[in-house]
């Protein structure tokens, strides 16, 4: 865990029904990552956590939030391969080789299989994990939430752009203001280290630029 950040929490008292239904989500994940990828489990789990306290104080459904931290990165366990192949099988076409949009797939993937298995679920956290890796310049507040408890979540490395986020979290910055940040900083790491960068990411840049403009000029 960071040595220079860590997630204040407060206590939900969840009905019986909720509290087992995220027991389950939980040892669903341990058994699907638990000796593959302990690493990815804990921050899954960590993630979730981030998310459930940012609901807290964005006005989310806290539920709704840690049932999408547990299982938003559920096809990581899968290599790239397996992952492209399973976003051809579920007709997932961006418009490139699939190879250079491999980091994109997972939640797109698993957005489609999920509903499946947890039927209970609504699908405001399908769409949340389906657009926690590419983003969508119409974001509803749960996949914000998601989009950025993903970045900042305390195991992540304490590097500049995610104390930037952690800072404005913990002022309380606009939910609106805090996902454009953790957006814009993503792409500017990819930029920055030369990686490609998916032409969809762009258009999201450029519709976010210009939603914040008219924002602006109504003020």
């Amino acid at each position: 865990m960071s040595k220079t950040w860590s997630l204040k929490t407060k206590k939900i008292h969840y009905s019986k029904q909720k509290e087992a239904m995220i027991k389950r989500l939980e040892d669903d994940l341990k058994d699907r990552m638990g000796e593959k990828k302990p690493t990815r489990l804990a921050h899954s789990l960590s993630v979730a956590r981030t998310a459930e306290q940012m609901a807290l104080v964005y006005g989310v459904d806290p539920y709704l939030a840690r049932c999408a931290g547990i299982l938003h990165d559920w096809d990581k366990v899968l290599s790239e391969q397996e992952q492209i192949e399973e976003a051809k099988r579920l007709g997932i076409d961006l418009g490139v080789d699939y190879h250079l949009v491999s980091p994109l797939l997972h939640g797109m993937c698993a957005a489609r299989v999920l509903p499946e298995l947890y039927p209970e679920l609504p699908a405001s956290v399908f769409q949340a994990i389906d657009r926690h890796t590419l983003g969508n310049a119409d974001m509803s507040d749960l996949d914000m939430v998601i989009f950025v408890a993903d970045a900042i979540e305390p195991l992540r490395r304490d590097v500049e752009a995610i104390r930037i986020q952690r800072k404005m979290f913990e002022r309380r910055e606009p939910l609106h203001e805090l996902y454009w940040t953790s957006f814009s900083q993503g792409v500017a790491y990819v930029i920055n280290t030369e990686r490609y960068l998916y032409p969809g990411t762009l258009a999201i840049y450029n519709e976010l630029v210009l939603w914040r403009r008219s924002q602006q000029k109504l003020r």
